[in-house]
Parts: structure tokens; C-alpha cells; sequence
């Protein structure tokens, strides 16, 4: 019976063995997989009141949105850009409150993710070109881009080239996406499987990782920028939006708000108030 035993123990340590060799095999194709196909969320609301449902056609995709004419005296165009996992829905309160300030509101479905066509998400390297061409319908005039998380990354690396843009809100950006790439990955995750993980991201998703940096593009701002990022913030630390202001070459600002995590900084009344100030000044004649 013990000898019967040991062999049971022996068959049953092999073979976790090779099943741990198996899933080590596989770890690099999972995590590109986690990084181009983020979570879907569905879209389950109707167009905000004066709003209305519209298509913009990206870089080779086809985007799923939302439009409003502003209330009264046309002041500019404001656009909001959601985060990872997530679609234009959350933009729903900025397109009330700044319709009513007087801008057209735009709010769209980044590709990949809503009801907006695309195979993959890739942190602003195709999805500035999608944004450049949502600018090419819009009226003339002042444009803010209002992003969250991912939506303010994608702001970030457009208005590096993009002088239509007159302004930048951008609430818990990544610096770059090779670093919070690396500080998310699940700690079963080497350095080795990492770096594999993200060339087999690069092939499938068609871009290149390093030139996906909201930091590197912020050396090449010269608009106005509000930074904002949540001061408990531990899925994107803090210090990711501080090396952006940092590199920032023109006007800035930077607000860290207390207690606030991830998609949670920009919850708060007083937060809005002092957008709406911000955009107010920067807008107003010189």
C-alpha cells in the first residue's frame, strides 16, 4: 500500500508539474489577450435629453456615438472619451452639464469597446487616429476633450499634433502604457513573460507598445491642460499623472483629489465646479 501510495504521489506531482508547465506556456498569450480585449460593457442607455445617436467613421472602423447642439450661444465643442471597459454611457452627466454651458457635446464608443466596431484596444495608438476624425465633423470653434482613465490617454497623445484641440481635461491617465502594463500584470507574471505578453500583443493588436506614451506626448503640448487623478489611486498610482504634468510644456494644472481611487476622482461636485471654472478661463478671451 505504501509503495502504492509513493506512486500516486509521484504521478500526482508530475503531473502538476506539467500542468504548471502548460499554463506557463500559455501566460504570455493570456495576458495579450487581457490587454487587447478589455471586459464589455454594453451599451444600455438612451442619448441624454438633446442628444441623439450618431456614427462617426474612425481609422477603419466604424464608431457608435451620441451628438447634442448646445443650449443657446455656441461656445465651442466639448468631447468625452471613456476609460478601459467601459463605453459612452459614463459620459452621459458631461454631456448634460456642458450642453447647458453652451457647447456641442459629443461622446462616442472607443473601438473595441460599446457598440463600436474594432478588434482590439490599443491605449491610444489607433485610437487618436479615430479621434482625429470625430475633429473632422465638428463645427468650428474651441474644442475641449474631456478623457477618463484610458479616454484621457487617447486626448493626450492627439493633442501632441492636433492643434484643433484648445483644451485637455484628463482624469487618471497612465504615464505610458509599457509601465502600467507591467504594474497591473498578475503577480505570477515575470519580467520574461511580460515582455512576452506584450510582443504578442504588438503582432495581434497592430501597434507598437512604446509609442504608446500620454508622457512622452505631453513634452509636445502647448494648450492648456487639468490634470486630475485620484490621490488613493491604486490601480493607476498618482504618480503616473504627475510625470505627465511634469512634462507638460504649456499652461497646466494639477488636482489630486483627496480619497478618491480609480474612475473616482471626477465624482465629486466640487470636482465638476472646478472644471467648469478651468474651462471657463482658459476659453475666455485674452
Amino acid at each position: 500500500m505504501k509503495k502504492r501510495g509513493r506512486k500516486i504521489l509521484k504521478i500526482t506531482g508530475i503531473s502538476a508539474l506539467l500542468l504548471l508547465a502548460v499554463i506557463a506556456f500559455n501566460l504570455p498569450a493570456i495576458g495579450a489577450a487581457l490587454i487587447l480585449h478589455p471586459p464589455h460593457r454594453s451599451v444600455s442607455a438612451q442619448p441624454p435629453a438633446g442628444c441623439e445617436k450618431v456614427a462617426f467613421d474612425g481609422a477603419g472602423v466604424r464608431l457608435q456615438g451620441w451628438r447634442g447642439a448646445a443650449v443657446g450661444k455656441q461656445r465651442g465643442t466639448m468631447i468625452y472619451l471613456h476609460g478601459v471597459a467601459d463605453n459612452r454611457v459614463s459620459g452621459t452627466g458631461v454631456m448634460e452639464r456642458f450642453r447647458k454651458r453652451g457647447f456641442d457635446v459629443v461622446a462616442y464608443d472607443s473601438r473595441a469597446h460599446g457598440e463600436s466596431e474594432g478588434e482590439a484596444c490599443t491605449y491610444g495608438f489607433h485610437e487618436k487616429e479615430d479621434l482625429r476624425r470625430v475633429l473632422d465633423t465638428v463645427a468650428p470653434g474651441p474644442i475641449v476633450v474631456i478623457g477618463s482613465s484610458l479616454g484621457g490617454a487617447v486626448a493626450l497623445q492627439l493633442a501632441a499634433s492636433d492643434k484643433r484641440i484648445s483644451a485637455v481635461v484628463v482624469a487618471e491617465s497612465f504615464s505610458d502604457f509599457r509601465t502600467v502594463a507591467t504594474e497591473r500584470a498578475p503577480f505570477v507574471f515575470t519580467a520574461g513573460l511580460i515582455e512576452k505578453a506584450l510582443k504578442l500583443a504588438e503582432r495581434d493588436g497592430r501597434f507598437q507598445v512604446d509609442g504608446v506614451s500620454p508622457v512622452l506626448a505631453a513634452r509636445a503640448i502647448t494648450v492648456p491642460v487639468l490634470v486630475i487623478h485620484g490621490a488613493t489611486d491604486t490601480d493607476t498610482p498618482p504618480a503616473h499623472s504627475q510625470r505627465i504634468f511634469a512634462a507638460l510644456a504649456g499652461p497646466k494644472r494639477l488636482i489630486l483629489v483627496p480619497g478618491a481611487r480609480h474612475n473616482h476622482s471626477l465624482q465629486g461636485r466640487e470636482v465638476w465646479e472646478e472644471i467648469e471654472r478651468w474651462t471657463d478661463s482658459v476659453l475666455s478671451p485674452k
